[in-house]
């Protein structure tokens, strides 16, 4: 019998410069571009696996869904999956881990580049004129800093934190490394561990690279802000959960903070209303560290090769075992 195989929300991940065709060797394959919560269950009630992004796959969905077998996630994280539920009913949930270290990391440093030289600003203020009226033959319109000899702070000492460490290191900063589950024996010579309330006190820059989870859901609220430098930048290249974007607004609009550079937020896409929108020196993207088309293509590559491990007999990044 052939398998079918549907894709939810195939967009997200493909929005036209990949081929499905690794895929499509394995069955009949159906592609939506994105799909809202009410076509879930329509079009997945035929499939024997489907792959999603975003759309979530709760209790509920779940329970209308006899004839599925697997669920393929084209993301590192997997909340979007009740996996007690998948793992009730014997449904394997296998996500991509480690497709996008290099990627974030560069927009890690993007970001960081752009606070320290205020690029964007610069960038517009000679398209504005300001440089060809000016009288002498360079200005500058921020206050600009110097990396080397700062502390930076990384909060998630996975495969993220370790490459933006090395990169920490080549720029000549000291670093420091929170993380509980920490094996010592994978740390670098130039990292020192530390608690949380001694990064957060020390680090001129503080970058989050950890999943969400329910103990650190907004760690960065206003108690710990109170305990940063003011002259600290933060940096949120993981989850929008992990910070309390109130806080984080009043932080910054009255100097406690002085920057921010944010690639995720707590609503996705934002509401118009988010107060970080309005925030002094608070600068997006728009969630897309994971999206160059290397780190897509490592993505897809490794999730096709989850669900061939599984037609096999076997099974490779199977979440449900994992909680």
């Amino acid at each position: 019998m052939t398998l079918q195989i549907t894709i939810l929300d195939g967009d997200a991940l493909n929005p036209g410069d990949l081929s499905w065709s690794d895929l499509e060797q394995f069955g009949n394959l159906t592609v939506y571009p994105r799909s809202e919560p009410n076509e879930v269950v329509s079009r997945a009630c035929e499939a024997d696996a489907v792959f999603t992004n975003k759309v979530l796959f709760n209790e509920e969905v779940l329970s209308q869904l006899p004839k599925l077998k697997y669920i393929g996630i084209f993301a590192t994280g997997y909340n979007v999956v009740d996996l007690a539920a998948a793992r009730r009913r014997g449904i394997p949930v296998t996500n991509v881990p480690g497709y996008g270290t290099e990627s974030v990391a560069q927009l890690t440093w993007a970001h960081l580049l752009n606070l320290t030289f205020r690029l964007g600003d610069h960038d517009a203020s000679v398209k504005r004129g300001d440089w060809s009226r000016c009288r002498d033959f360079c200005y500058w319109n921020h206050s600009l800093l110097e990396l080397a000899g700062l502390t930076f702070g990384i909060i998630g000492y996975g495969a993220i934190g370790f490459r933006v460490a090395r990169l920490a290191n080549a720029f000549g900063m000291n670093v420091l490394a929170y993380d509980p589950t920490v094996d010592l024996k994978t740390v670098d010579d130039f990292v020192r561990v530390v608690d949380l309330e001694s990064l957060l006190k020390q680090s001129d820059v503080i970058s989050l690279h950890c999943p969400l989870t329910s103990e650190n859901r907004n760690m960065i609220n206003a108690e710990t802000i109170a305990l940063m430098k003011p002259t600290a930048l933060l940096l949120n290249l993981s989850r929008g959960l992990l910070i309390e974007e109130q806080a984080l607004a009043d932080a910054l609009n009255s100097g406690r903070l002085a920057g921010a550079g944010l690639d995720v937020l707590t609503e996705e896409p934002p509401s118009p209303a988010n107060p970080l929108f309005h925030a002094r020196n608070c600068f997006f993207t728009p969630h897309i560290a994971w999206a160059t088309l290397a780190a897509r293509k490592r993505l897809l590559r490794i999730a096709v090769d989850n669900f061939r491990s599984f037609l096999n007999g076997k099974t490779q990044n199977d979440v449900t075992q994992s909680f």
